[in-house]
């Protein structure tokens, strides 16, 4: 699996109109929190118990179309998307990466995220709903 900074992700995504961005991250992280603008949802852990999507790597196959398509994967802050990364490429995905710093970051000293990295902060396209 490759690793992309926002940036590089980004970059990426424009000079490979074929790339498919998925925000791996909860249904409500993604409309309520924010996503990039190019991403689509397919959740990796479901529900309060924040169990594992069992039918991830087939939703992921429905939307590419094929295993090997360029997957770039984000989540909150690049952890749960490694998970997701490592799950496609056992299910024979080729072309998996993942985006460092997620979304919103590491936290800061304070807790907070969204002040040390992340797609939002680098001034990325994101829309919220």
């Amino acid at each position: 699996m490759d690793h992309l900074t926002p940036q590089q992700a980004f970059d990426e995504l424009q000079k490979s109109p074929n790339a498919l961005m998925i925000d791996c991250r909860t249904e409500f992280e993604y409309y309520y929190i924010g996503h990039p603008t190019e991403a689509v949802n397919i959740e990796w852990n479901r529900g309060i118990e924040f169990e594992v999507n069992s039918h991830f790597c087939d939703q992921v196959l429905r939307m590419a179309g094929r295993k090997d398509r360029q997957i770039i994967l984000i989540c909150r802050s690049g952890k749960r998307s490694v998970d997701a990364g490592l799950e496609l490429e056992k299910n024979g995905f080729t072309n998996v990466s993942n985006v460092l710093e997620g979304f919103e970051g590491e936290l800061d000293k304070e807790h907070h995220r969204g002040t040390l990295g992340g797609w939002r902060l680098r001034g990325l396209p994101w829309r919220q709903i």
